[in-house]
């Protein structure tokens, strides 16, 4: 059986996707986190599967915002179902029985988990699936939670990521190299804590901790000889890792 492929009449990004491991065994579930380009409400993603080849695509979304999601595939055996978030093998949404769309109101906040998968019969005599996956993510969902003190605890989530806010900071990586900019993220937790994720050239990752607005720690996954710093200027925060530089203003931290 074939399935018509199909589009979305609204602009759509190719992604990146992270992938958890580059290499796994069948019957281990692979995940990879979609991550829509800036301003952009929806993404494609294409793969394959072989035999009993699982992907999990990962999504941050709100309670109350609107999904569509959609794939298209050759193969007949192919389907994907959709998880709600917390949730590791119960599908709200169930493919090989509810079809190959799923449009409707996302029920929490939270990760999201597009199953990808081929029938039984078909994984058992190891046939291999192509498939195109579209997805969209539309409306502005519940309200943030509120703090103590009534103060928000967050804002929206940028879609297709687990951030409150994305763009750039300037950064700098030490031997002589000059200050550039570097993508971040941001997950508010009100009060000024938050965790801001910077990525830095080399692809890799920075996590900056705040408690009350101020710059408290780093994640230690890699030696930084030279420890931690940070100082104020105007209203940035100045953080300095060994030879690691970045600038992270108010509104990063609090929002607004």
């Amino acid at each position: 059986m074939h399935r018509a492929a199909f589009r979305l009449p609204i602009a759509v990004t190719i992604v990146t996707l992270l992938s958890s491991s580059a290499a796994l065994a069948r019957d281990e579930i692979r995940t990879e986190r979609v991550r829509f380009a800036p301003g952009a409400s929806s993404a494609v993603v294409e793969g394959s599967i072989t035999g009993d080849e699982t992907v999990d695509y990962v999504l941050g979304a709100r309670k109350g915002q609107s999904a569509r999601i959609r794939l298209a595939t050759p193969h007949g055996s192919n389907y994907f179902n959709l998880l709600a978030p917390g949730e590791s093998d119960v599908a709200f949404f169930i493919g090989s029985t509810e079809g190959d769309q799923f449009e409707g109101v996302l029920p929490e906040t939270g990760d999201y988990k597009i199953r990808v998968y081929l029938m039984r019969s078909a994984a058992r005599r190891s046939e291999k699936a192509s498939y195109r996956l579209e997805i969209a993510i539309t409306g502005a969902g519940d309200p943030a939670p509120k703090a103590h003190g009534g103060a928000p605890a967050g804002d929206a989530l940028v879609p297709g990521t687990s951030y409150h806010a994305t763009g750039d900071v300037p950064c700098a990586m030490g031997g002589g190299q000059p200050t550039g900019s570097c993508p971040f993220g941001v997950e508010r937790k009100g009060g000024g804590s938050a965790t801001v994720t910077v990525t830095k050239p080399d692809g890799r990752t920075r996590a900056i901790f705040f408690e009350k607005g101020k710059a408290i720690a780093c994640d230690a996954s890699e030696a930084h000889p030279g420890g931690f710093r940070a100082s104020r200027e105007g209203d940035l925060s100045v953080i300095r890792i060994g030879e690691e530089r970045y600038e992270i203003p108010d509104a990063v931290v609090f929002g607004g």
